[in-house]
């Protein structure tokens, strides 16, 4: 049997390593906009066209590169930053690994036009597929201009799964954000088909977070700063008021690089305990300066991931930093202490003894002893004590109460009209037959058994099938504000929405772009009740990001889908008898009542003989 092992060719290793480094147009905005922010540049500009899939460019007025380095940049492995396993860990650059630049001209075809300012011509430099097409001094001006034509034009299975360009460009406005705000000093230019869509001046931080999420920012940023051994943490968090239901103003830096960090999100969501409105998350612009040894941020493809080797100290100062920050401005009870100045904090070490703690115990305590407990003099009412029980409790639950409808210690829903005897009726649909269990599940007995509903997801596909033949008949009537309401967005929100206005029109939205990241709402669904515009917009463009992985799927669907979960009654809401009769006959008339539309099981059904087994 002959050899079967080989070595793959340097052109289908550097296609294996672009499905790590470059997964989608928005991945090659962020590798060429970190080495534009490596090249020294204090102007960076990038142009799209076809949200990234036709072109992707950027360009910089930084260091430029020399006829050679213009050749080797594109080389695998290839880095002017690293020398020596140790340099890993002192690093203070973006780009260092050299796979970028190799795994972009695996799959694009790719032109460079660099020129240091001491040189008096350039390099011109064009790659196709991982082919050198030609290398040419050129006249242009000092710095560098990467074009990437074409992306995955080589592997059409990707290029397959990139999703509508609307959710495309939504991935480079991020990709943009998060180096725009790590590099302030910096002046960031964003154009799409020809259209500026952002410009950024040169801002000290708080005017480049107002310039990116818009002017309403201003008056919800409470600064945070704060100087220990370990790190300095600064920033800016939002006030409570402000907070959102989506998670999408929520950024961690760490030496100016971007990185995800549930796990600080955490000691921040805490900071905040009691004081946020429900399922709400704030906005925060975090920036940690740490010693380049104490984390590693090799650990991760795309770098975004970063370990630090004194993360449970920096959590807790991270979330006294926040409390401290919102006591300031008497949000929560100020923390009594001048954070102005540096704390030392303690750090154990692996190799540190450890010392057992001396505790004092009272050998003569009796727990159970009512008179003479031996507890201290400021808990000595405590001991014994037993929780009284008032003698007329079942007077807490009153035929008044039944009457009614307030709900018993078990969280059902009870109804005057059902019988002692707890039979209930299996024949039809009459408000004897739903029971409310935890508000949460609506219950009614079939002939094989218990039906129970998921009243949520059973909205939800109600709505959903309503939206859709709206949809197709453009049928959708809108009923017109009074008054009606501005909305502004942050630029990623914006251009999402925008493809989608046509197909809210059809469903009964009267929606307006005004410009400037701002847009007019003037009329919502008639059928809605109590519409809060800003609110449902805010849920919808969240549920626009995670609805329908597949690309295929219609902008219809998607927005049905959309609006389906957003306006769908949620838990806890407590439903009147001919509320749930409503509902269920509505499930039950749609085409598909057994799921929602992205797969999830709306009934289940408890048969007889399941339920006779809990009783065995």
């Amino acid at each position: 049997m002959s050899d079967i092992i080989r070595l793959l060719p340097d052109s289908v290793a550097n296609q294996i390593a672009a499905g790590e480094v470059i997964q989608r147009p928005a991945s090659a905005v962020k590798e060429l906009l970190e080495n534009a922010v490596d090249s020294g540049a204090d102007l960076i500009k990038v142009f799209i066209k076809d949200s990234g899939k036709s072109l992707v460019q950027v360009t910089d007025n930084g260091c430029g590169m020399s006829w050679t380095d213009a050749r080797m940049c594109f080389e695998r492995h290839s880095t002017s930053k690293i020398h020596s396993a140790n340099d890993l860990f002192a690093i203070q650059t973006m780009g260092f690994r050299g796979e970028a630049l190799a795994s972009i001209a695996a799959i694009a075809e790719l032109e460079l036009k660099t020129r240091r300012m001491e040189d008096e011509t350039g390099t011109e430099i064009i790659i196709r597929g991982s082919q050198l097409v030609s290398q040419e001094p050129v006249a242009c001006s000092a710095g560098s201009n990467f074009s990437v034509k074409n992306l995955f034009f080589n592997v059409p299975a990707r290029r397959k799964f990139l999703k509508s360009d609307g959710t495309e460009m939504k991935h480079i406005i991020t990709e943009f954000q998060r180096v725009a705000l790590a590099n302030p000093e910096i002046e960031f230019i964003l154009n799409h088909n020809d259209v500026e869509i952002l410009s950024l001046p040169a801002a000290n931080l708080r005017q480049r977070i107002v310039h990116l999420m818009g002017k309403s920012f201003n008056q919800q940023l409470l600064e945070i700063n704060c100087q220990t051994s370990l790190a300095r943490i600064r920033g800016f968090a939002g006030k409570p008021e402000f907070a959102r239901k989506t998670l999408s103003e929520q950024f961690f830096f760490v030496n100016k690089r971007y990185m995800r960090h549930p796990f600080f999100h955490k000691a921040i969501m805490l900071a905040y305990e009691r004081i946020l409105p429900p399922e709400t998350f704030p906005a925060y612009f975090i920036y940690f300066e740490v010693d380049t040894e104490t984390i590693d941020i090799n650990i991760h493809p795309t770098k975004t991931e970063i370990k630090f080797e004194h993360e449970r100290a920096l959590w807790q100062i991270l979330h006294a930093t926040v409390k401290e920050s919102l006591g300031k401005f008497n949000i929560v009870p100020s923390i009594d202490f001048d954070m102005n100045q540096e704390l030392d904090i303690p750090v154990t070490s692996k190799d540190q003894p450890v010392h057992i703690p001396d505790i004092k115990v009272d050998p003569d305590f009796n727990p159970f002893d009512e008179h003479h407990s031996h507890a201290p003099d400021g808990d000595r009412w405590l001991a014994g004590r037993k929780p009284e029980i008032p003698e007329d409790w079942e007077k807490l639950f009153t035929e008044n109460d039944i009457r009614t409808g307030r709900r018993g210690p078990t969280g059902l829903l009870h109804h005057p009209s059902i019988p002692e005897s707890g039979e209930l009726p299996v024949s039809g649909h009459s408000p004897l037959s739903f029971f409310q269990l935890k508000n949460k599940y609506i219950l009614t007995p079939v002939k094989s058994g218990l039906m129970l509903i998921d009243q949520k997801r059973a909205h939800e596909r109600i709505l959903y099938e309503r939206f859709m033949n709206s949809s197709i008949s453009q049928a959708g009537i809108a009923q017109q504000e009074l008054y009606p309401e501005k909305i502004e967005l942050n630029t990623a929100e914006y251009e999402i929405l925008k493809e989608f206005i046509p197909q809210l029109s059809g469903m009964g939205f009267n929606i307006r772009d005004f410009g400037g990241n701002s847009i007019i709402v003037d009329g919502c669904p008639a059928d809605l009740i109590h519409p809060q515009p800003a609110e449902i917009i805010e849920l919808l463009l969240e549920q626009l990001q995670s609805t329908a992985k597949d690309p295929q799927l219609e902008a219809e669907e998607r927005i049905s889908a959309a609006l389906a979960k957003t306006l769908s009654i949620d838990y806890g809401k407590v439903l009147s008898f001919p509320e749930m009769q409503s509902l269920v006959d509505e499930l039950f008339a749609a085409s598909s009542p057994n799921f929602t539309p992205d797969g999830k099981p709306v009934i289940t059904i408890w048969s007889m003989e399941e339920i006779e087994k809990k009783f065995r």
